[in-house]
């Protein structure tokens, strides 16, 4: 059975937006949720029989696009709160956008449509295995359309080497976790977590403990969506081998959708490694590293994918992914930045990134703000904006009383010293009654980080 995750109701406000109300197992709160697109969206219309002539057609469709190219220059110039690296220059894949590049069925074998990247895919592939430390011959993996994809396919994985083992996965864990576990019809246990975000061990232990006749299939965070907390993968396998699982009685998936890609470049971060026994490792392409597509990597032990692989006469392949049709593109721009910048450019992106997330944490914590920036992390938590207008406008990411922002390469401290400027100015407004008080943070963030007068 999977984890109770309460109900919602909605109500639609008469600017369009949603407001939510969640009734749960942690919590009841008011969500406020986006604009109902319907309200803004393009409509198609059909042509009128003079338009090859007149060219009145073509003309409204560019001066739409120039629009909506004005707005995408504005809203990546404010865009703070979402892992992705907006800085990026593919000038050079353009010759390669006339062609439907499909790379349906398995990377590793070839079908009989001809119009195919696999070649690149899979040298992206082997690049991920070297970092992971797996040898070619002992992996299998794919590149995915997103990273909830790779979770998908991870937890799948795990779901058929045990059919009747239990899902376990931190409170913080990524939404598509349970997703994947409601697909599936898993029996879920959500583990607390350390006020870090972090799982907490000592929950975990005592919900396998509960579990102890069943195989256990783990989700590892290697940065939480909300915090950036990274759970610790020793500590894990420590807590199951302590409570007498042995590693043919679990599988660990490793959700690595953004810090995945840092940790092997952070000096003294544990290592995500196949040396250790975890089953699958999932990171997500166009965060960290930057690309126009949403896409992912998953790699897993060849010796897992044979329960999900199969012959397809019609491609005259085989296939163990969720999706079919993949997109061929992506490979290619994944192929050609990690050619581009390799193992030293993207570690002086990592460190570039944690030195600037530092920065950020020290301005807002010497304007009197609440903050938290987790160890091996670029993700800086801090005091949820009062003004939604505000939230949008920086596109921040928020929850309960946090909202965060995540420190990517293209985020520079012009940025954030625009947006600092920005958030203290109107902080000033927010709370210049002084019957109205920032909200206390401790227990999101920890009392040592909560600038709140109860606190301090």
């Amino acid at each position: 059975m999977v984890g109770s995750v309460g109900f919602e109701s909605s109500a639609l406000e008469s600017n369009g937006s949603l407001k939510t109300r969640i009734n749960g197992e942690d919590d009841a709160r008011e969500i406020v949720m986006g604009r109902n697109v319907h309200t803004t969206c393009l409509s198609i219309t059909e042509p009128n029989d003079d338009d090859e002539f007149t060219g009145d057609k073509d003309a409204y469709m560019a001066s739409v696009l120039a629009r909506y190219r004005m707005n995408l220059v504005e809203r990546t110039s404010n865009h703070l709160g979402y892992p992705y690296n907006l800085e990026f220059d593919y000038g050079a894949l353009g010759q390669l956008q006339h062609f439907s590049i499909n790379n349906l069925g398995d990377p590793f074998i070839e079908s009989n449509y001809g119009v195919h990247s696999r070649q690149f895919e899979v040298g992206v592939l082997d690049w991920f295995a070297r970092l992971w430390e797996i040898e070619k011959d002992d992996y299998w993996g794919y590149i995915t359309n997103c990273g909830t994809e790779g979770n998908l396919h991870g937890i799948l994985v795990g779901r058929e080497v045990f059919p009747d083992g239990v899902l376990y996965a931190s409170r913080d864990s990524h939404y598509s976790v349970f997703k994947a576990a409601r697909m599936y019809r898993m029996e879920c246990v959500k583990v607390g977590t350390l006020v870090t975000g972090e799982i907490d061990c000592a929950d975990f232990k005592s919900q396998l403990l509960a579990n102890k006749e069943k195989p256990a299939i783990i989700n590892v965070n290697i940065g939480t969506t909300v915090k950036g907390a990274v759970d610790d993968l020793d500590l894990v396998i420590e807590t199951l081998k302590e409570c007498g699982f042995s590693e043919d009685r679990f599988y660990i998936h490793c959700d690595g959708a953004l810090f995945g890609l840092m940790m092997p470049f952070v000096k003294r971060a544990p290592k995500v490694s196949f040396k250790k026994p975890i089953g699958s490792v999932s990171v997500s392409g166009h965060k960290f590293v930057g690309c126009p597509m949403p896409c992912g990597v998953q790699l897993t032990r060849m010796k897992h994918i044979n329960v999900l692989s199969s012959n397809v006469e019609y491609l005259a392949s085989r296939d163990a992914t969720i999706m079919g049709s993949r997109n061929g593109h992506a490979p290619i721009f994944l192929w050609y930045t990690l050619n581009k910048k390799g193992y030293k450019g993207f570690q002086k992106e990592v460190q570039r990134c944690l030195r600037n997330a530092h920065y950020l944490k020290d301005r807002l914590r010497e304007a009197g703000i609440s903050s938290m920036l987790n160890e091996l992390s670029s993700t800086v938590v801090f005091e949820r904006p009062r003004d939604e207008d505000f939230v949008r406008q920086w596109q921040l990411a928020c929850e309960r009383n946090m909202a965060h922002v995540i420190v990517m390469p293209s985020v520079t401290i012009d940025k954030l010293d625009c947006f600092l400027k920005e958030l203290i100015e109107k902080r000033s407004t927010w709370y210049q009654d002084e019957n109205v008080q920032p909200p206390c943070l401790a227990a999101d963030i920890g009392k040592g980080n909560c600038t709140c007068a109860h606190c301090n």
